[in-house]
């Protein structure tokens, strides 16, 4: 992502792998599934290769879908970007967050994730949330940090 001139990145990162945990043990039952479908149907050795090629086609796909989303809090604004071939990018401006809002579930405290979810003024159609963070508390902070960071660096470009 390009930087504006005097913007500093407070925070960077991409969704927890704890996030994906859900996907991952679906995708083990499904390896462990074919591979004692084959296992039973033609033997030993084939449906032990074919449940580990499940098992790491599942762990491919459950990275690259992490890697594929990135969050990042930055002095002057928040920034989503989504995919890989195709991107979905999604971006307000930090003076614009009015409230920042976490949202934990009992399991995703057990994780230490949750999702962000922030108010920005002047938009009520779209959905502004970083899903998945590990430690949704640091994004809250980081957020206050850019938050402070752009309200003096206006204070100090207004004065004479």
């Amino acid at each position: 992502m390009d930087l504006h001139p005097g913007e500093k990145v407070v925070l960077e990162g991409h969704p927890s792998w704890r996030s994906t945990l859900g996907f991952y043990a679906l995708g083990l039952v499904v390896a462990i599934a074919v591979g004692a479908g084959l296992g039973f149907g033609v033997s030993t050795a084939a449906g032990i290769g074919a449940g580990v090629v499940v098992l790491l086609v599942v762990l491919a796909i459950g990275y690259v879908r992490r890697m594929a989303t990135t969050y990042m809090v930055s002095t002057q604004r928040l920034y989503i970007r989504r995919g890989i071939l195709s991107k979905h990018v999604q971006q307000t401006r930090i003076d614009r967050v009015q409230n920042v809002n976490t949202d934990q579930s009992l399991w995703q405290r057990l994780l230490a994730i949750g999702t962000v979810d922030f108010d920005t003024a002047g938009t009520d159609d779209s959905e502004f949330r970083f899903v998945g963070i590990g430690s949704p508390q640091k994004v809250v902070g980081a957020v206050d940090l850019a938050q402070h960071a752009a309200a003096s660096s206006d204070a100090t470009s207004a004065r004479p």
